[in-house]
């Protein structure tokens, strides 16, 4: 686990988390592949497959329709200029995705490709799919955090540190103290993490599934099923799923920022911790900077800030609001990355920290 390497490729971006340098700090090579337009391609691909396996085999198309555009969906690449000027004319990429996959399906098959289906089914349901392999490796890089916590707490538990309330000293309390404050949430968010729902989205056009009648509802869970999915209920303008995947996100970084937040006063303070691995400075050589800990505060404050964004995206208008929609587009993947870089951030800061407290 590490922030992306520098390739002859990456030369300009507006974003800190695959800047040719900044992501060096805060970039994460093993979640951005998730946000990629390949990863979004392939789990559109994947929805069309099993939404056609799914509607054969409630007869609603042919079976060798499905094949079909099952086979054609394996190893389809569609022409990613078209989609981009597709994209700035329509709002969205699925019109000519499907434009583009019906002419690999070919003209018989291709009439049963995308059945009842509308653009936001195919976008919510790739987030969702690539969120839930997200959230799987969040959650073992907490264990991880937490088992780091556990070994500086037999190692160092029993030693002595300062309380503080109100930025003023207190009274003595362990190092065991300070560590079970910390680890406590962490194991929270660990056992929501692998209990958190991913439901697939399918509605159609209105939400109502009006194209398959009463058998909407059962290719649906069959749909979600072939996914791996959830199948709770209608969402598609009723965004509780993003946002609680959101807060759950800016929870996680905020507890760690609080982690980073107490290492860098104890570095300040100094005499209570002893901290390895960079933080030079370019002026005062003796200086080894609290670098980790103060990113974990940063991202902490960045993704809450972040969080009201997708709360206002909760007021999602009538069927379907193609502004709240594109606000999440905005906002998610950089909370997801941030995320991201503050469980890599708070792992490696873990594992650094050589002595905590006095005996």
């Amino acid at each position: 686990m590490r922030g992306p390497q520098l390739t002859n490729e990456q030369t300009m971006t507006a974003s800190p988390f695959d800047h040719p340098f900044l992501s060096g700090l805060l970039g994460d090579d093993e979640i951005a592949p998730h946000f990629s337009a390949e990863a979004d391609i392939r789990a559109m691909l994947s929805f069309e497959a099993a939404l056609a396996r799914a509607e054969a085999a409630h007869g609603l198309i042919p079976a060798e329709a499905a094949r079909k555009i099952a086979e054609a969906c394996t190893g389809f690449s569609p022409d990613l200029a078209s989609l981009r000027s597709a994209m700035a004319k329509d709002g969205v990429v699925v019109p000519d995705f499907v434009k583009q996959l019906r002419a690999k399906v070919g003209e018989e098959a291709g009439k049963n490709l995308h059945l009842g289906a509308t653009s936001q089914d195919v976008i919510d349901t790739s987030l969702m799919i690539r969120l839930k392999a997200v959230v799987f490796l969040f959650a073992g890089r907490l264990s991880a955090i937490i088992a780091a916590l556990e070994g500086l707490d037999r190692q160092f538990g029993g030693n002595r540190l300062m309380g503080h309330t109100r930025m003023q000293a207190a009274i003595a309390i362990s190092v065991s103290d300070r560590l079970n404050v910390w680890r406590a949430p962490l194991a929270t968010y660990r056992d929501r993490l692998t209990e958190q729902s991913f439901p697939v989205q399918f509605g159609g056009a209105a939400g109502t599934l009006d194209k398959l009648g009463p058998q909407g509802p059962a290719v649906r869970a069959s749909l979600a099923q072939e996914l791996g999915l959830s199948d709770t209920r209608q969402w598609q303008s009723a965004r509780l799923p993003i946002a609680d995947i959101a807060g759950l996100f800016a929870s996680i970084s905020g507890s760690l920022g609080k982690i980073g937040q107490d290492i860098a006063l104890l570095a300040e303070m100094g005499g209570e911790i002893e901290v390895s691995g960079g933080g030079a400075s370019s002026a005062m050589a003796h200086k080894q900077n609290p670098v980790a800990a103060e990113v974990l505060v940063s991202l902490a404050r960045f993704n809450a800030t972040a969080l009201s964004g997708i709360h206002q995206s909760l007021i999602h208008e009538q069927e379907r609001s193609g502004a709240a929609w594109t606000l999440e587009w905005l906002l998610l993947p950089q909370m997801t990355m941030g995320t991201a870089a503050s469980l890599r951030l708070a792992r490696e800061l873990t594992g650094n920290i050589k002595r905590l407290g006095t005996g």
